[in-house]
């Protein structure tokens, strides 16, 4: 997934301190050391646990499990050659490498989990040459990850996101399947641990050297890294000592991970991301939890508390998210990672059934581990009773508002409104930005991410029309766009909130470089009255006549109806828009956003255009259910 724009990891690399520096601390390494087992332990259960496998397969789609496995059997391992790994160089293009290389890394936990369900030996030929075939490979850093192509010429080896999965998936395998492997296999596998994975990462964090940005981050690429580190660390390595140093190594930089979010709970990198990234950050409490017989539990701090609220706190209608920062457009919380929260933290859930067996295809082989056999929340009934959720969700220290209809309503019409700033994770220039849903449509958007190619995380990131703020419901002003950085922040003005109404004025004006612009203040109001409605006022003031614009964005057909009203979708999906503007006369522009998204739909920005400039320009956006 993501990895930070390269002239940022320039920055994040001359800023931050010498890493190692007093870590870990020699007292806790010792204490740790008592709390882990004497010997070397994965997540979930040997193969020879028949009890426990077949516990697994009461659960799991073992038919279909196998169905897969065989098909790999039937299928050659597809070649992730030079040439293509090369390809993200000559063309920006992640996809081709990367499909392949899911293919290659998929085979290892299919064939695995089908050896381990079924139990008759007949997988662990190809088991053991997939094995080979992944060991042979110049590199597991994606391409993406690897710009200045020092891993795939051997000149440096780094830990990304995806080798440092493939290092727990192979260490659950070799955890799970034991000495059925044979010898020289468990001991290729280790060998190719220690190179790729345990000696650069001892490297980085007690000397500094290779430097790899992202362990004193604050983004999910943290959380996943130690994760993932940690995970394969505690499956192989025999030291118990060095086991626990490695543990302290993770307590004390997973700080960074905490300090990425704001102390309400707010993930700027969106859902997708929060539920990568924590979903990690739980992992890795879950597997330390069970190594220590709970003696160790990050879960309870108290900042994960709120962390844990996120995914439930952001949904405005059943099953409706708004897809804020890098993340398609129907994002939803991963249900294993729900339904583990709602018992940890007694909550109620209602979401899809969390097994992961019984979603089509195989995830990570350490996320079976941790999720399909008895885990620390596995005695905990979930809360039965679920509660209507809150009429709104404010999140004060990031300036997001998520506002719902009162119960029972016949048409529930929900908005997420955003304040923020242009310098959050997986940023979006979208300060101001709003996502309306009408049951379980959402006729007015934010469009999510783009497909990620070289541009999405480089200097040109904000040529993307979709991430800069053409692609957001914001105004332009000037025929500018906002601007990107922490200085372009919304100011929260007011906030009022009864079960009437939720009122949220933000001044807008610093994310705008505009010369001339006195202020620019939007006012949303949400009213659950009568069939529910959101109005959208944006104030702006100019020392000289100044175009002004502002727009919504819809993936759903659209028209004018007259001068000042629009229809936005279709069917009992639809939304009427009413324009006022105080008297100015106004033309409705609509344009295509033709960029690459993961939906591979595009958007339509439909601007609504003041045709004269102005020094004074009021523009009331009322929001209805069509009729």
């Amino acid at each position: 997934m993501l990895h930070r724009r390269a002239v940022l990891v320039l920055i994040l690399l001359a800023a931050t301190p010498m890493l190692g520096a007093n870590v870990p601390d020699a007292a806790r390494v010792k204490e740790l050391t008592t709390l882990l087992p004497a010997t070397p332990r994965g997540v979930g259960r040997p193969i020879d646990d028949r009890e426990a496998w077949a516990a697994v397969a009461e659960s799991a789609s073992t038919q279909e499990i196998l169905k897969q496995a065989e098909a790999r059997l039937a299928t050659p391992m597809p070649e992730a050659t030079e040439d293509l790994y090369l390809d993200f160089s000559r063309t920006g293009n992640r996809t081709r490498y990367q499909h392949v290389a899911s293919n290659r890394h998929d085979r290892i936990r299919t064939l695995t989990m089908a050896e381990c369900l079924e139990n008759r030996g007949r997988f662990l030929p190809a088991i053991e040459q997939v094995i080979r075939d992944l060991c042979a490979e110049k590199t597991w850093v994606l391409p993406a990850h690897d710009r200045g192509l020092t891993n795939i010429k051997g000149t440096e080896v780094t830990i990304d996101l995806d080798s440092s999965a493939v290092a727990w998936d192979m260490a659950t395998a070799d955890y799970w399947l034991g000495d059925r492997l044979r010898p020289e296999t468990r001991k290729l596998i280790r060998e190719q641990l220690e190179w790729r994975i345990f000696k650069p990462f001892e490297g980085m964090a007690l000397r500094g050297k290779p430097r790899m940005w992202w362990l004193a981050t604050t983004n999910n690429w943290n959380a996943v890294c130690l994760s993932n580190t940690i995970g394969a660390a505690l499956a192989v390595i025999e030291s118990p000592e060095r086991r626990a140093q490695i543990v302290a190594i993770a307590e004390h930089y997973i700080e960074y991970f905490l300090k990425g979010f704001t102390p309400d709970g707010y993930c700027s990198e969106g859902m997708g991301y929060w539920c990568y990234g924590f979903g990690h950050y739980v992992m890795l409490a879950e597997t330390l939890h069970q190594q220590t017989g709970g003696r160790l539990d990050m879960m309870a701090d108290p900042r994960v508390k709120e962390i844990a609220q996120f995914g439930r706190r952001m949904e405005m209608n059943p099953g409706v998210y708004p897809p804020f920062a890098d993340c398609p457009v129907n994002v939803a919380p991963t249900p294993w990672l729900m339904h583990y929260l709602a018992r940890r933290f007694d909550f109620a859930w209602d979401g899809p059934a969390d097994s992961m067996l019984n979603r089509r295809g195989l995830t990570r082989l350490f996320q079976i581990g941790l999720t399909a056999f008895p885990n620390s929340v596995s005695g905990r009934d979930p809360v039965a009773t679920l509660e209507e959720p809150p009429l709104r969700t404010w999140f004060s220290d990031a300036g997001i508002l998520i506002c719902r209809p009162a119960p029972g309503a016949k048409r529930p019409l929900a908005v997420a409104m955003k304040g923020g700033h242009n310098a959050e994770h997986h940023n979006h220039n979208d300060v101001g930005s709003f996502v309306v849903a009408l049951g379980g449509a959402t006729p007015l958007v934010d469009p999510g991410s783009e497909t990620y190619t070289r541009r999405t995380f480089s200097p040109q990131r904000y040529q993307s029309n979709v991430i800069n703020s053409f692609g957001h419901p914001v105004p332009r002003i000037g025929g500018k766009l906002q601007q990107t950085g922490r200085q372009a922040a919304a100011a929260v003005l007011a906030t009022q909130f009864d079960e009437r109404a939720d009122t949220l004025a933000l001044d807008l004006s610093a994310a705008y470089d505009v010369e001339g612009l006195k202020q620019l203040k939007r006012t949303f109001v949400y009213s659950r009255e009568g069939a529910g409605s959101l109005t959208v006022t944006d104030e702006a003031a100019m020392d000289r006549p100044t175009p002004f614009e502002t727009a919504l964005i819809t993936f759903d057909p659209w028209r004018q109806v007259d001068a000042t009203h629009l229809r936005m979708g279709e069917g009992g999906d639809a939304v009427d828009v009413e324009i006022d503007a105080g008297g100015e006369p106004v033309e409705i522009r609509a344009d295509e956003i033709q960029e690459d998204l993961r939906g591979h739909a595009c958007p339509t920005r439909v601007g609504i255009v003041l045709s004269n400039a102005v020094r004074d320009a009021t523009v009331t956006l009322t929001i209805r259910p069509a009729e």
